[in-house]
């Protein structure tokens, strides 16, 4: 009798299971968002593959030289917010250029204001701030820096979201060979402008991450996204102090997933807990970035294997479904290890793939 009736629990556990969570069969069938993307092509296959999927796109302006231009990008982004409106979302950005004349400020506020009203639902800035700008004495210019109080007030009071990547992650100042993730590791070689570990002269990572929090702290009603999880995306607990200290921040999933899957393979229950605890404050997002052919091709991602962009980013959504939605275990080469998916309640994923994304952005058309 107590085998049958553990036998019929076991089938209920199962029942239960099936239920409250997706499938990778629904994967096309539930409303998604990635609220992190760059559209720097004026074609169609980004959106396209976006449609296919059940996604709408959050597409980022950034001051970023493997980019075009910022005036290119936003011609892309105004042409494909027109054709799409439903499915295509953009955000705008200020340049550094001039941040110390007397008319930077009022300039990136007009900027920022045509923008919004053309349909830009938040602003980008970028990890530029606190670790290359420089102001005149040749003195790193920080996002806490007073000089940018004019411009945030204004974000802050019109209610603009701000998204920052601030930092970078915290194996950019490690050996090659002591990174917990192969993708790092290969971004870092391919740019090492970026990778601080050669640049011990630059601040560290826990003197940046000290500004940033600074600037949090002084600007306590500005809606702020952590971009690339708010570069804590070493240690779900460092991520759950932030979250904890500042209420009126959240933070995308962006290109660091394979950290995180790094640390569930050492723990699964406790990543799987902090995605359930926090699951009003993250929001998906991938990184995925159509840029025009160029021989370097430093900022395609994924980088360019041949089979297309619309099959890679398929393949990179659905590998990503596969590991929140549901309990199937995929080889993930970036950490060289078979992981083991969390299978995230359907009402947690439903807010990460897309409600938590049209609650932060406000300026979002409602969905139909």
């Amino acid at each position: 009798m107590k085998q049958l009736l553990g036998f019929g629990l076991a089938l209920w556990a199962t029942a239960s299971l099936a239920d409250t969570t997706y499938t990778a069969a629904d994967f096309a069938q539930v409303r998604k968002f990635d609220s992190h993307v760059h559209a720097n092509v004026d074609d169609h296959r980004f959106l396209d593959i976006a449609q296919k999927d059940g996604f709408e796109l959050l597409s980022i302006n950034v001051d970023y030289p493997d980019f075009p231009q910022l005036d290119k990008q936003a011609a892309v982004a105004h042409k494909l917010q027109k054709e799409a409106p439903q499915r295509f979302h953009y955000l705008t950005t200020f340049t550094m250029k001039g941040f110390e004349g007397p008319t930077w400020t009022a300039d990136s506020i007009r900027h920022i204001d045509e923008e919004v009203a053309r349909g830009a639902v938040g602003v980008k800035v970028w990890k530029n701030v606190g670790m290359v700008e420089r102001d005149a004495q040749h003195n790193l210019i920080f996002l806490d820096d007073p000089r940018f109080d004019g411009l945030m007030n204004h974000l802050e009071g019109k209610g603009i979201p701000l998204v920052a990547h601030q930092a970078e992650p915290k194996n950019c100042w490690l050996p090659l060979d002591q990174m917990t993730t192969e993708n790092d590791r290969s971004y870092f070689r391919e740019h090492p402008e970026y990778y601080m570990y050669l640049h011990p002269e630059q601040p560290s990572y826990e003197a940046l991450m000290g500004h940033r929090d600074r600037f949090v702290a002084k600007h306590p009603r500005l809606i702020f996204i952590g971009a690339h999880l708010a570069s804590l995306e070493w240690n779900v607990d460092e991520l759950a102090k932030f979250f904890d200290t500042y209420p009126n921040t959240t933070a995308d999933l962006a290109a660091r997933m394979t950290q995180v899957q790094f640390q569930s393979n050492a723990d699964r229950e406790k990543v799987r807990q902090f995605f359930i605890k926090y699951q009003d404050r993250l929001l998906y997002g991938t990184d995925l970035t159509q840029n025009p052919p160029d021989p370097k091709a430093r900022a395609q991602n994924p980088p360019d294997n041949g089979s297309g962009f619309e099959v890679e980013a398929d393949e990179f959504w659905r590998s990503d479904w596969v590991y929140l939605a549901t309990s199937g275990v995929q080889h993930i080469e970036a950490i060289k290890a078979d992981v083991k998916g969390l299978a995230l309640p359907k009402s947690v994923i439903d807010k990460i793939y897309y409600a938590n994304a049209h609650r932060v952005f406000t300026r979002l058309k409602p969905a139909h």
